[in-house]
């Protein structure tokens, strides 16, 4: 019955979109949207990017500074906003380039781009018609083409969205900072939702672990090597044949038992989904998928075959919502055999030598509940996002009470409520290992919050200078991934020898103790949207000089990330003071400066998040100018959702020094879980120092406060890398498929 109402709606709303004249209405505060002459709905809604339909909530306001001018040219639909040449701009979602977008030209045409040498990486795999200005004064706007026809985007002192489909609205925030239009741009998009624990843990993946006595070596190594993990990860080697949802006779007889043996070493399991089904009349999904007539046709109206893994392959139209019931259904059984978490993989989708590495773009997709039929010049941006809506509908049913974890590959704006992702197939390089850090950033600033690079590189030879420089930044992105392609040098930790698995080690040990803060961060991101890792310039929107900053990245608003291979990098104004957290210095491992006034939680050391606990935390406390410092413990079971009814607990931490004692306050805030007791201790960070009260079972730790603090970091106390990075290799050749 609510499909049926939607699919009305949908028809209720076009029959009364204006037909001959621009029209333009408040939806929210400081909201509008604008829709062109002869707007057709039919070939743009549903929306895939809003929550809920548009509804208009009275005219525009009057004076309403950005406005966007449309205009055909050359069959093209062309929407432009004058935006002026002061404006930094951001987010435009997964492309290769700066933090700062100015001046970049995108293709929004979803590709297979290994490496991201096609178009120099400015078509990559997904699709993002969202823009975040930032005016010098700090006021913000954001910018949303509600379009999934193939496109391309202008930035510069006039944002240029150019079309190939019909005339398409836009959708205009203003806010007086980024934060709040990405708050804005979350409340219409959706969030990430909250993610089981143990994605956070670290992830080890290669392309492929097989057989299976390779995956169980990898998971008694890390182990055995006291390396914290979560999660072994596996690629298409496990299929039969590639076939989908399907295990191999001769190298995972038993996927059950593998499983299991991977749960009694507290480590989760993640295998690969790709939406190729091999046209094969005995292989369970191709007679199931050929029977229900659920595959993408030809502009013919055959079934049209793609060649990928398994050879010719046929592709499901995620567009009709029986096709997506019956792959959502094909998860149960896949799901039984002790299957953790799906990574979906090829969806955008990729076809080995096929126009543009996919499909014809006059293929046809049926659509329904209120989606029009239409080709795939329409429905290819989209077609990742179908994929994983179905998907995580077939993880849910099959285990409803667990939260999913779903990884893909591609995606479009508002996916980020269906599934996590990474930046696809990059290179072993130290130019891509620089780059992912604004990547990442950027996909945080068009709502993706969960996102993060292959650590070390997917293609090519990763080196132990390159593997530990990486590892030293990559436990601090939102998604912590080491992944390596076939034919390559092998990546785990210990491949590069005792120094670089120390480093590891190392780094990973803290990405494990800050597990605590980390997922308070996740919650925040649940609940407002907020990216969990954030450019420098969201600590101060008016300071112009971290406008362009994009080496040194915060984690959360209370800590700053400073890679050891930095140079001429611009900080934050304040005391954010340096955390010494080990007394060890390999030279490889991130600065992690705490933010003046800011309190931070971190765990003892665990190997995995089945052992993880909360009840004895070290609070680390940098009291601001006032001798002040909060911050914030969010604690649950860690999945499920017992956390919706109110089974979660919430902490306050506050600080304040006097008459030379600091004293911490532990008060619960919000939640139905009891408070349990815990044994604190707090760190004073004063001078890259850190000074530790004892441990006590108390609410409120105090302990004698450190009188002298330096006003801010000292760059030159900072013992910076000799790593030069124009020395580096920044290419690769890429050969095959």
């Amino acid at each position: 019955m609510r499909k049926l109402k939607s699919a009305i709606s949908i028809l209720l709303l076009a029959c009364s979109m204006p037909v001959g004249a621009q029209q333009s209405y408040m939806i929210a505060d400081n909201v509008a949207v604008f829709y062109p002459k002869n707007f057709d709905a039919g070939q743009h809604l549903p929306s895939p990017i809003f929550v809920r339909e548009l509804v208009p909530q009275g005219n525009l306001k009057a004076g309403w500074r950005l406005q966007p001018a449309y205009s055909q040219e050359g069959g093209h639909s062309i929407v432009t906003f004058n935006v002026g040449d002061d404006v930094d701009l951001y987010g435009t979602g997964e492309v290769l380039g700066d933090l700062r977008r100015n001046g970049d030209h995108n293709i929004y045409w979803n590709r297979d781009n290994g490496a991201y040498y096609h178009n120099n990486g400015k078509q990559l795999y997904q699709t993002h018609p969202w823009v975040l200005g930032v005016r010098k004064n700090g006021s913000a706007f954001g910018i949303i083409a509600d379009n999934t026809w193939k496109s391309t985007l202008q930035t510069g002192a006039e944002i240029k969205f150019d079309s190939e489909g019909p005339a398409f609205r836009t959708v205009v925030i203003e806010r007086n900072s980024a934060a709040e239009v990405l708050q804005e741009l979350a409340r219409l998009s959706g969030t990430y939702d909250l993610p089981p624990l143990w994605a956070l843990g670290y992830q080890q993946c290669r392309f492929s672990y097989h057989p299976d006595s390779k995956v169980r070596e990898i998971a008694d190594r890390m182990r055995a090597e006291r390396i914290p993990c979560d999660v072994i990860w596996m690629d298409i080697d496990y299929m039969d044949g590639f076939r989908i949802f399907t295990f191999r006779p001769d190298e995972f007889p038993k996927p059950k038992a593998l499983n299991d043996y991977l749960h009694a070493k507290n480590f989760k399991s993640v295998y690969m989904i790709d939406p190729g089904a091999k046209a094969d009349s005995s292989y369970f999904v191709d007679r199931q998928g050929t029977a229900g007539d659920y595959w993408v046709k030809t502009a013919d109206g055959k079934t049209f075959e793609g060649n990928v893994w398994p050879g010719k392959s046929h592709f499901p139209d995620f567009t009709r919502p029986e096709v997506r019931s019956w792959w959502a259904g094909l998860y149960k059984d896949f799901m039984a055999q002790g299957v953790d978490g799906v990574w979906n993989d090829m969806n955008e989708p990729a076809v080995f030598g096929g126009p543009d590495l996919s499909m014809p773009e006059d293929n046809m997709h049926g659509g329904g509940e209120g989606l029009a039929p239409g080709t795939h010049l329409r429905y290819h941006n989209q077609y990742g996002f179908n994929m994983v809506k179905a998907s995580r509908e077939g993880i849910l049913r099959a285990n409803p009470d667990k939260r999913p974890f779903l990884l893909s590959r591609s995606n479009f704006l508002g996916g980020q409520r269906y599934a996590a992702t990474w930046t696809g197939d990059n290179a072993s390089s130290f130019d891509h290992m620089v780059h992912s850090i604004p990547m990442t950033l950027n996909m945080g600033l068009t709502g993706q919050v969960m996102n993060g690079p292959d650590i070390g590189g997917f293609l090519g030879n990763c080196t132990s200078e390159l593997m530990a420089h990486w590892m030293s930044i990559g436990v601090y992105f939102p998604f912590v991934r080491n992944h390596s392609c076939s034919g390559t040098v092998d990546q785990e930790p210990w491949a590069f020898g005792s120094q670089v698995e120390n480093v590891c080690r190392t780094a990973i040990n803290r990405r494990y103790r800050l597990l605590p803060y980390i997922y308070t961060l996740f919650r925040e991101a649940a609940e407002t949207g907020m990216p969990v890792m954030r450019p420098a310039f969201m600590a101060d929107d008016r300071d112009a000089a971290l406008r362009a900053e994009q080496q040194v990245f915060m984690l959360g608003n209370d800590l700053l990330i400073i890679p050891r291979w930095a140079k001429t990098a611009a900080l934050p104004k304040g005391d954010w003071d340096v955390m010494q957290l080990e007394k060890a210095d390999d030279g490889y491992q991130a600065y992690v400066a705490l933010r003046p006034g800011a309190v931070v939680p971190m765990a003892n050391l665990y190997q995995n998040t089945v052992e993880y606990r909360t009840d004895s935390l070290t609070l680390m406390v940098n009291p601001d100018a006032r001798g002040m410092a909060e911050g914030c413990l969010y604690e649950d079971a860690g999945n499920g959702y017992g956390y919706r009814q109110g089974d979660y607990a919430q902490y306050r931490l506050k600080a304040s020094v006097a008459d030379g004692r600091l004293m911490l306050s532990m008060e619960k805030a919000a939640g139905k879980r009891a408070a349990a007791p815990k044994t604190l201790r707090v760190g004073l960070v004063a001078d890259g120092k850190v000074t530790y009260s004892p441990w006590t079972k108390a609410g409120t730790v105090t302990m004698r406060a450190v009188k002298d603090k330096h006003p801010s970091i000292d760059r030159r106390q900072l013992k910076w890398s000799n790593l030069d990075l124009t020395k580096q290799p920044t290419t690769l050749q890429v050969t095959g498929n």
